[in-house]
């Protein structure tokens, strides 16, 4: 079955320069330790994407509508990567710059001056040579990707979205007549909710998608859960009077329901 634009898939992929073939990418734990960009605080695993919707690198998600279910082998350009260098990304600063911040530069550095992210190229007496084109740009890339399935359930394609747009990893998530319920850790700001809410209604293609903090349900629930014992009580009888006197057994008292617990690749 061939996959086809606004299709959510799960791939596994890795990234390679074409010259030297060496790995900057890969959602396979093995391949990063053996090409030496593993990253302990990484989490190697497959991902879902929603194709056409630009989550991975513009030329691979163009390339991977129409493939089928499987490996494949792509190669991108730059100009369908991450663009070609361009000159007036390569500027001069002021060694000023960096010294007022205590930031000794040297080649290779990364650094992130006035919300642009560049490289050191080189660094000599009162200047700096920094480079703010992308690290990739300019390179011919190799992907090697495996198409493993199509994901058809909603709450796995709202799970994705949240995790690549929000990095929101532990939503718990309902659907309900077509409606999607999602609880978070945090209050989503109202312009981003309303994006979101956007989104998913046209991707995953339900009839409409409602946030709530899920520490503030939890509060709701134990509140409820607090009242109905109370609703429920019987009038306590009196005592019926017999010859011979018993003790009463006590009676049950109602037990509190338990408290929920509120916790959390290009």
């Amino acid at each position: 079955m061939a996959v086809k634009k606004d299709d959510f898939i799960e791939i596994e992929y890795t990234g390679r320069l074409k010259d030297g073939n060496a790995v900057f990418d890969t959602t396979i734990e093995q391949t990063a330790k053996d090409g030496g960009v593993h990253n302990p605080n990484a989490e190697y695993r497959p991902v879902i994407i929603c194709l056409g919707e630009g989550q991975i690198v513009p030329g691979l998600d163009e390339a991977l509508q129409g493939k089928e279910i499987g490996k494949h082998t792509v190669e991108l350009p730059p100009e369908k990567a991450f663009g070609k260098k361009n000159a007036k990304l390569i500027q001069m600063v002021p060694l000023s710059k960096f010294t007022q911040n205590e930031i000794r530069p040297f080649p290779g550095l990364q650094i992130n001056i006035d919300n642009a992210v560049g490289t050191v190229k080189t660094a000599s007496s009162g200047r700096v040579l920094v480079d703010f084109n992308h690290p990739l740009s300019g390179k011919n890339l190799i992907y090697e990707v495996e198409i493993k399935r199509v994901v058809t359930d909603k709450k796995e394609q709202i799970d994705s979205l949240l995790k690549l747009l929000l990095g929101i990893k532990d939503a718990k998530i309902e659907i309900k007549d077509n409606k999607a319920k999602v609880e978070l850790k945090a209050q989503l700001p109202p312009q981003i909710a309303e994006e979101l809410k956007k989104k998913i209604k046209t991707l995953v293609k339900v009839d409409d998608a409602e946030f709530e903090k899920e520490e503030a349900n939890a509060k709701l629930k134990e509140v409820k859960a607090e009242e109905k014992p109370a609703e429920n009580a019987k009038p306590k009888e009196e005592p019926k009077e017999e010859n011979n006197a018993k003790l009463e057994e006590p009676k049950e008292t109602p037990k509190e329901t338990p408290k929920e617990d509120s916790s959390p690749a290009q």
